[in-house]
């Protein structure tokens, strides 16, 4: 009788083990990102295997590899454009190689976040690109008009065509995955920086409730859809007045945000910058650890490096005192870049930076 009992109680254990669901791609990515941070940060770059200051679609190059001699731990990508059907993106990127070089950065253990710079849905005519040849009219950053999102949510007048739009979202993601079918882990980060007002989804041009709504509206669909391997990212910029108050404003919930982020650019002085950067990671890294979040600097950078020394001088003294999981460097563009090139002074304080034990790049996390 006792051998029976033991018996079934064994059958019964297993079988409840067995029930137990498996981890999501997004919810192992969390515990990837959860684990790195307790050694120290990641570097991301955006665009970074597509172009840099004097190359363009050179296969395996980049800029930050040709300084130190490793990938960036993490990749940013842009979707903008995939909205309308474009073969490229609004930085001229294909989408086909986006889609390669996504799955090459996962395939070596690297980290991909993607944004979404939609265009202007009152102002570009669909199936005929944007409404005029002067930017940024029909862009993302075409603020011409104050009830954008109001009008893609149900009952606007773009509320179709924008349901179209999320569509297309949801197949290129589709793309997104090995050959043995296994769906790629993605820092989903949209309507970021919502806390200024020169997206269309910024704060002057909707209300908190309508943002909300707008946020929920993609998830909402991209979940339905299956994607479970997207950890959402919530990014407002870097403000003087982002308190925890601030923040929470247009934060869509605890049950859909998985990463808490900032994007923070040094446009004025250092000091203004390391006091403002030093203040909000802090008030960002308490948010998230009040709620079981993770923290990310998830755009940062000095336009053109115009101080040499800055990653060593200015920002990895400040990202030391607070715990992120990654900082991410805009993109290298012959005109305006963010990351470090051989070609420019910076490159010997780049190669500090890549030898600080806890600022991780590839070979650190793989």
């Amino acid at each position: 009788m006792i051998l029976a009992v033991v018996a079934i109680t064994m059958v019964a254990c297993t079988t409840t083990k067995q029930a137990e669901p498996e981890k999501t791609q997004a919810q192992q990515l969390m515990e990837r990102l959860d684990t790195l941070r307790q050694k120290g940060y990641m570097f991301g770059h955006q665009d970074d295997p597509f172009y840099g200051l004097t190359w363009a679609y050179v296969q395996d190059s980049s800029d930050v590899k040709n300084v130190c001699g490793d990938w960036p731990a993490v990749m940013g990508f842009e979707l903008g454009g995939i909205e309308m059907g474009d073969a490229k993106n609004l930085d001229s990127v294909p989408f086909t190689r986006m889609t390669e070089e996504i799955i090459k950065h996962y395939e070596r253990g690297g980290i991909v976040t993607i944004s979404w710079h939609p265009r202007n849905p009152l102002t570009t005519i669909e199936g005929g690109g944007l409404a005029g040849q002067k930017f940024p009219e029909g862009t993302a950053w075409d603020i011409s008009d104050t009830t954008v999102v109001k009008n893609v949510l149900e009952g606007g007048s773009k509320y179709e065509l924008f349901q179209t739009w999320m569509q297309r979202v949801s197949d290129f993601l589709a793309t997104l995955k090995t050959q043995d079918g296994v769906k790629i882990p993605i820092i989903f980060r949209p309507w970021h920086e919502n806390t200024g007002s020169w997206f269309w989804w910024g704060e002057k041009l909707c209300t908190a409730d309508e943002y909300k709504a707008l946020w929920n509206m993609l998830q909402d669909k991209l979940t339905a859809d299956g994607f479970d391997n997207l950890l959402w990212a919530y990014s407002p910029g870097m403000a003087p007045n982002l308190d925890e108050a601030k923040y929470l404003e247009r934060y869509p919930g605890d049950d859909r945000i998985s990463l808490v982020g900032i994007d923070g650019y040094q446009w004025g002085s250092k000091e203004d910058f390391v006091a403002q950067l030093d203040n909000n990671l802090g008030m960002l890294v308490k948010f998230a650890a009040d709620r079981g979040k993770i923290a990310a600097l998830t755009e940062c950078g000095l336009k053109n490096l115009a101080d040499p020394t800055w990653w060593t001088s200015t920002l990895t003294p400040v990202l030391d005192k607070h715990q992120i999981c990654y900082f991410l460097v805009w993109r290298n563009y012959k005109e305006e870049w963010f990351g470090p090139s051989p070609s420019q002074p910076d490159a010997p304080y780049f190669k500090e930076m890549y030898a600080k034990k806890n600022v991780l790049f590839l070979n650190d996390i793989q």
